[in-house]
């Protein structure tokens, strides 16, 4: 009895430390499941990272750059414009006109960095100046530049063609925008030497333009307007108030005394004719009178027509006077 009874005792302790091994192995296998799992989402997010930055956000986004005149003092306008402009969540910063060529430069880092814009230029005088040299430079670079805005400008510029719209605030004739080669964008030059208030040291300043400059920055800002455009430029031109004074017909005055001159004129000769008229008369009723024939023609040549000169061949009576006269001697 005693036999069996440890023959049975080994064959339970082997049989506990067969099931303690299948435990064990069970959780071995389970840990090796679950680090086969770990490992194979510890190779996923890597490729995952990767394939984030193969495709990353658009970096893009609008920037206004403002430009200032002579010696930073007679453009202050064009920080107040930046303040409005940053209230609205657009990006704007203001310089010199003297680090145009700078400005340019950190222009076209950003955009073959992937940021595509919008670019605004705005500037005044000076300023105004050099958003146009600027934007021909970004042509030159292949740059587009959606809206330049210069506050009267000292000379005329030509649009290029990377530029899609243009809005020139000017109080000079001279100062007008024109259409450059391969431009296709919309331009207008907005006349303003009517408004006596403007003048080129307060037209960066006039709360009016600058809320027409404002209103079309934040259209371009938000793609609105000024989008790349193909086709003919659409110029847009305002209304010149001195127009009404050119148009006054100075010259109708002379056309219409005319007639009254040539009247005048007509009946001058009418008026001579009439007094020859008379004289001829009086001569043939006078023939005393008539012995002094040469006064008498006098007349008769100032009055043109030569048709009213014939009646001084009526003063034949002056060959019986000629008698008269021999008559006289002889005696």
């Amino acid at each position: 009895m005693s036999a069996s009874l440890k023959i049975d005792g080994l064959a339970i302790s082997r049989l506990a430390r067969g099931i303690q091994l299948q435990r064990t192995a069970s959780k071995l296998r389970r840990l090796a499941a679950g680090a086969a799992v770990i490992a194979g989402l510890g190779i996923a997010l890597p490729a995952i990272a990767q394939g984030a930055k193969i495709a990353p956000q658009d970096p893009s986004r609008p920037h206004v750059y403002l430009m200032r005149g002579l010696m930073n003092i007679f453009s202050l306008g064009m920080d107040q414009l930046a303040t409005q402009v940053a209230r609205n969540g657009i990006e704007a910063a203001v310089y010199n006109h003297s680090v145009a060529e700078t400005v340019v430069q950190t222009i076209v880092q950003k955009y073959r960095g992937g940021d595509h814009g919008p670019y605004i230029l705005v500037g005044h005088s000076l300023g105004a100046d050099a958003v146009m040299t600027m934007a021909a430079q970004l042509n030159l670079q292949g740059v587009p530049v959606a809206l330049v805005v210069p506050f009267d400008g000292t000379a005329s510029y030509a649009a290029p063609g990377n530029v899609s719209c243009v809005l020139n605030l000017t109080q000079r004739r001279y100062a007008y925008v024109q259409a450059g080669a391969g431009f296709h964008g919309k331009l207008s030059n907005v006349d303003v030497s009517s408004d006596t208030s403007v003048d080129h040291f307060t037209i960066d300043k006039s709360p009016r333009l600058q809320g027409i400059a404002l209103t079309a920055i934040l259209q371009a800002a938000h793609g609105q307007s000024c989008r790349p455009v193909g086709g003919p430029p659409t110029l847009v031109r305002a209304k010149e108030p001195q127009v009404a004074k050119e148009i006054a017909p100075k010259e109708i005055a002379p056309k219409e005394s005319a007639p009254k001159e040539s009247a005048s004129k007509e009946a001058a000769p009418n008026k001579s004719a009439s007094a020859n008229k008379s004289a001829s008369a009086s001569k043939t009723t006078s023939p005393n009178k008539s012995a002094s024939p040469n006064n008498s023609a006098a007349p008769a040549k100032s009055a043109a027509p030569a048709k009213s000169a014939a009646p001084a061949k009526s003063a034949a009576p002056a060959k019986s006077a000629s008698p008269i006269v021999s008559s006289g001697s002889q005696g």
